[in-house]
Parts: C-alpha cells; structure tokens; sequence
C-alpha cells in the first residue's frame, strides 16, 4: 500500500492545524483512506501548539503497517478457508450418502427399471437385426412359466420313463473287461494298468 500526503501550513502553525491532503494512494480501499484522514484530524488536535508533521507523518505510516497487516491476515485467512472448503469437499466426494434401507430400496429400483430398459432395447435392436430366434436362457427370462414346465411334463406321463431297450440289447458284443480278467491288474499297486 501507498499513500502521498500534502501538507500546506497555515499563518499561525504549530497553534493551528496545517491543511493537509491525500494526493495518491495505491492499494488502498475507501474506508482506509477515510480512516486516514480521520487519523489525521485526530493526531492535529492532539498536537496543536507543537510542530506535527513528523508526528502525522509517523502516524499514517503506522496506520498504513496495520492495513498491511490486515491485508495479509485476510489473504492468510482466505487461503485457509479456501483450503478447508477443499478439505470438505474431497471428504465429502470420498464419504458418500450413508445407505439406508429406503436408499438402497430407491436404488434398486432405479437400477432394475434401467436393465429392464437396457435388455429391451437390446431384444428390440435383435428383432430389427432379424435375430428373432431367442435363445433358451433368453426364453426362461421372459417367460417364468418354463421354471414349471418340466415338472408338468414329467406329472403329466405319470413320471412313467419308457426305456428303450433294443438299445441295450447287443450288450454281448461290446468287448468290457472286468478288472479281474486284466492281467496287469494288481490291486495292491495303485500306478499298474
């Protein structure tokens, strides 16, 4: 901060008040330099009858410190508070809501509602696509019907199993070998054929 005073002396100075002006300041808000003047009128009654300019000198310089002091408090003090506004926020950022079984309720059903969108967008894009085959997986989402499906078709042949057993018949001809028969067989030895 910067401040250019002007001092005219008067005929009957120290015994009177010399006139005195602020003709430049740098730095300086209006209430400072109200402040200033008032300093001075306060310090030129206080040293009528002596010589003051030095005193008046001395007092706006004082006065001036203080404003640099407060300047830099505030600045320091701004930092600071700019400092915990961004502690705040990244604790805020990593703190999150606490979860409550109504958020997480809300949530849940947002999140439901949007892959029920996402899978029919995507079965809408596969119809336009010509993929109107579904697949079994796909067919079972949709339908909950087929869970039961094959309980009812079981109930309804009595849970009869028809075996065919031609199938079975030629059994005769189908070369297995009985452990006992094999020659290499040791029960014993475990790593033997």
């Amino acid at each position: 901060v910067q401040t250019t005073l002007k001092f005219t002396y008067r005929e009957k100075y120290p015994d009177e008040t010399p006139l005195y002006e602020i003709v430049s300041q740098e730095n300086l808000d209006d209430n400072d330099v109200t402040d200033i003047i008032k300093l001075l009128e306060q310090q030129a009654e206080e040293n009528l009858g002596m010589v003051m300019i030095f005193t008046l000198v001395s007092a706006v310089q004082e006065k001036l410190n203080e404003i640099v002091d407060q300047i830099k408090t505030r600045r320091e003090e701004e930092k600071k508070q700019k400092e915990r506004e961004a502690e705040e926020e990244e604790k805020q950022r990593f703190h999150g809501t606490p979860v409550t079984i109504e958020n997480f309720l809300n949530w849940k059903a947002k999140f439901d509602a949007e892959l029920l969108e996402i899978k029919r967008k995507k079965m809408k894009e596969e119809e336009q696509a010509g993929k109107n085959k579904l697949s079994g997986k796909q067919l079972f989402e949709m339908d909950h019907n087929l869970d039961t499906s094959d309980i009812q078709f079981l109930e309804e042949a009595g849970n009869n199993v028809e075996v065919d057993e031609s199938l079975f018949q030629e059994m005769d001809d189908l070369e297995l070998e009985d452990e006992e028969d094999d020659p290499d067989y040791n029960p014993v030895n475990l790593d033997s054929d």
